[in-house]
């Protein structure tokens, strides 16, 4: 639960406020020109009437003279309706009419006045005698006549009031429902709100496992918890990975730290003969260079996964990669009495970093070469390049023993060999390194089966 000052420290509710106040102003101001210009219609709707009587009047005069003028009069009085109607002689006392008097201003100024008055049973239509208010024009006959015509405007004036009693209580009660709408609405972004920090909070205290719950209403928060949650999924991986492989470089770089030692202090022993010594150090240099490459390939992993610069991406043509690179290693395989066979399409060239495609064909072949030694007849190597649904695809695949099905998401992890005894040289990171290539080009690695053996599949999109 929220109080009111919480609510109204969050952006949400003070921008609704905001619109509230935007909204209620330009309601009122609308309202109040409609409501104005709608009077001041009434009021010239009413001035040209009066108008036209006058004229009507002056017309009588001329045809008929005083006479005339008075007995029309009259009977524009008699009518019912709001029509005002006075003519006095020049003393002001009443000759005809439906009043009982004018103000003695308006009869000595002529032109358009305003003014209350009391009119008779003949102006309203039933006995007695009631307040009203009046818009009229005075006016001085040739003859010295002086005569009043004009309206009632009370019945306009109500009109009026009721327009702006009318948008009093809707201005009212659009405040009322705007406030309660702003105090939902910031209520429930807050409730969402609170569920993702409530959330972080559970991960600061070391509960990684956490995720921000994700609604069925599938609208932009529940896209923005969707889009968190798997950022937060990708955290925990790399926080086990950053674990296992701390572990594992501490595991890996104990055992040949222990033998470099070891090595060393064998050569310094007093009997030692300079050939052991040699050996030693000659031991020494190798161990020496095995840890720099494991140092050299964690580097270009951390490298290829914080992001190559745009820039490094050129035209590359991958069937030239894989004949440069298969025919570097066919020496190689040869000397462990396996052959290498490709089957390559000719496809155009497409953005990828050549270095590092490169270096990911080396560590499969390699990867390769590893395994196919250990096949039972005719060990065999086939890289093969094609493309299918927007994507290049390098196959490595080998008849060595394959790969566990268990173990084919595991083995793309840093440091993890298959040979538990890890008697064999390597250091666990050619097919790490080869899935942050596939990462860096928005591609992905997939292990499958060969019968016998394994494929490793290598895919990387033409456009990105």
């Amino acid at each position: 639960m929220h109080s009111f000052w919480q609510l109204w420290r969050t952006t949400t509710f003070r921008l609704t406020a905001l619109l509230i106040a935007v909204f209620v102003v330009f309601a009122v101001s609308l309202l109040g020109y409609l409501a104005y210009q709608t009077s001041i219609m009434i009021q010239r709707q009413q001035i040209q009437a009066i108008d036209r009587e006058i004229d009507q009047l002056n017309n009588q005069y001329q045809r008929q003279g005083p006479r005339g003028l008075i007995v029309a009069l009259q009977r524009m009085a008699n009518r019912p309706g709001p029509g005002i109607y006075f003519v006095s002689d020049l003393s002001g006392l009443p000759i005809a009419g439906n009043v009982d008097s004018v103000p003695v201003e308006v009869l000595e100024n002529p032109g358009t006045h305003t003014y209350r008055y009391d009119h008779d049973s003949n102006f309203e239509g039933s006995g007695g005698q009631s307040r009203g208010f009046a818009l009229v024009k005075s006016f001085e006959s040739p003859s010295g006549f002086r005569l009043v015509v004009g309206r009632d405007i009370v019945e306009r004036r109500g009109f009026a009031a009721i327009i702006f009693q009318a948008f009093g209580w809707g201005v009212l009660w659009i405040i009322v429902m705007s406030v309660a709408v702003g105090l939902f609405t910031a209520r429930s972004v807050l409730r969402r709100i609170d569920t993702v920090s409530e959330t972080a909070g559970k991960i600061m205290r070391g509960s990684m496992s956490e995720r921000i719950p994700v609604t069925k209403r599938n609208d932009e928060y529940d896209q923005l918890a969707t889009n968190l949650n798997a950022m937060l999924e990708r955290i925990e991986q790399l926080m086990q990975g950053l674990k296992e492989v701390t572990d594992n470089v501490a595991h890996d770089l104990k055992t040949p730290l222990t033998r470099l030692r070891n090595n060393v202090e064998g050569a310094l022993r007093d009997d030692a003969s300079k050939e052991q010594q040699r050996a030693a150090l000659e031991t020494t240099i190798e161990e020496c260079d095995q840890l720099i490459r494991t140092f050299n390939a964690l580097l270009l992993i951390a490298r290829v996964e914080a992001g190559t610069p745009s820039g490094t991406f050129v035209d590359v043509n991958f069937a030239e990669v894989i004949a440069d690179i298969t025919e570097l290693y066919e020496p190689v395989a040869e000397d462990a009495g396996i052959s290498i066979t490709t089957e390559v399409e000719d496809l155009p060239t497409f953005k990828a970093n050549r270095e590092l495609i490169g270096q990911a064909l080396v560590n499969l072949i390699e990867n390769a070469i590893k395994y196919a030694k250990d096949a039972k007849s005719d060990p065999t190597i086939k890289v093969s390049l094609k493309r299918n649904n927007g994507h290049v695809i390098i196959d490595v695949a080998d008849n060595g023993p394959g790969i566990p099905q268990e173990d084919r998401e595991r083995v793309l992890q840093r440091f993890v060999r298959l040979e538990k005894s890890r008697s064999e040289p390597g250091s666990g990171l050619g097919l790490s390194l080869v899935a942050a290539v596939a990462r860096l080009h928005k591609g992905e690695v997939e292990i499958l089966d060969n019968s016998p053996g394994a494929t490793i599949r290598l895919q990387i999109p033409t456009e990105r």
